[in-house]
Order: structure tokens, then C-alpha cells, then sequence
């Protein structure tokens, strides 16, 4: 099975949205038994709180479910629980490797979101948390999860082929 990790700061805006879209187009693809998706926060301010009230409304509006989620810290098990590490900016990307210290085994990848997306010339995806954009973070984060499971899918042929 592949494993995908969201990252973002707080884990209630950013990746939790990257995390619920990403499973809504998988049951659409009906990839969601081949491939786990979760996600996680750099800081722990939020710890056990549901996504955030933009996040819920902007993914009600589209019928995308995030049921059961909760916010969570990112932790260095991580690294070997995962396959794509996937951060929201580069700060997350940052804090991220820092937990996981110097593990490196080449199976996981620690990339940022926007890698996905080189046309849009943004490092980062902007924090709706501080900048109320929930619907521009969503269309990032549309368009990067399908991009996401293009990379995938490309990762797992070459693989095959080895």
C-alpha cells in the first residue's frame, strides 16, 4: 500500500483540506484500498481539534467528506509510515525534516506542494488561517492532488519496470 502525509502548520486548514480532497478523488478513481492518506501539523497548538471552520465550509460546499479527522503532530514514525511527505510551504518542509533528523533511506520523499504545481510560480501554499483565502488554497490544492496521483501513478510504473 502507499501512504501519503499532508503537512501544514496547525494541521486545520492546509492539510487536512489536502488530505480530504486527495481521499475524495481516490474513492472517485476507487484507489482508496491501494493508497492511505493522512495528515499532520508542525506545531501543536491545535492537537485533537476538527479542521478549521473555512476548511469544513469550503469542503461541505463541494460534498467532500472530513469526517473523523482531527489535528495531529507530525513525528518522526512518520518517516517510515510514509511514502510522500507532502508540505505545505517551505517552513513546514523544514520542520518536517528537522524531526526526522538525519533518516534518510530514500523510500520517502519530503517534497513541498507547490513541486507539484511549477506553473503557478508560488513556493508556497498560503496560509488561510492568516489570509481568510480558503477558496484559492482550495483550487491549489484541487489541482495539486490530481498532479499528486498523476506522480504516483508514474512512480509505481517505473517501479514495475525495475
Amino acid at each position: 500500500m502507499i501512504s501519503v502525509l499532508f503537512v501544514c502548520l496547525g494541521n486545520i486548514c492546509r492539510s487536512p483540506m489536502a488530505e480530504a480532497v486527495f481521499r475524495h478523488r481516490l474513492t472517485a478513481c476507487n484507489l482508496e484500498q491501494d493508497i492511505q492518506v493522512d495528515s499532520a501539523g508542525t506545531g501543536d497548538w491545535h492537537l485533537g481539534k476538527v479542521p478549521h471552520e473555512g476548511t469544513r465550509a469550503l469542503l461541505d460546499r463541494f460534498g467532500i467528506s472530513y469526517e473523523g479527522m482531527r489535528a495531529r503532530q507530525v513525528s518522526i514514525e512518520d518517516y517510515s509510515k510514509f511514502d510522500y511527505i507532502v508540505c505545505m510551504d517551505s517552513n513546514n518542509e523544514r520542520d518536517t525534516r528537522a524531526v526526522f533528523g538525519s533518516k534518510s533511506d530514500g523510500h520517502t520523499k519530503v517534497f513541498k506542494f507547490m513541486d507539484l504545481l511549477p506553473d503557478k510560480k508560488m513556493d508556497d501554499v498560503p496560509d488561510p488561517y492568516y489570509t481568510g483565502n480558503f477558496d484559492e488554497v482550495y483550487d491549489l490544492i484541487s489541482l495539486g492532488c490530481e498532479r499528486l496521483l498523476e506522480r504516483i501513478t508514474h512512480d509505481q510504473l517505473e517501479h514495475s519496470k525495475v
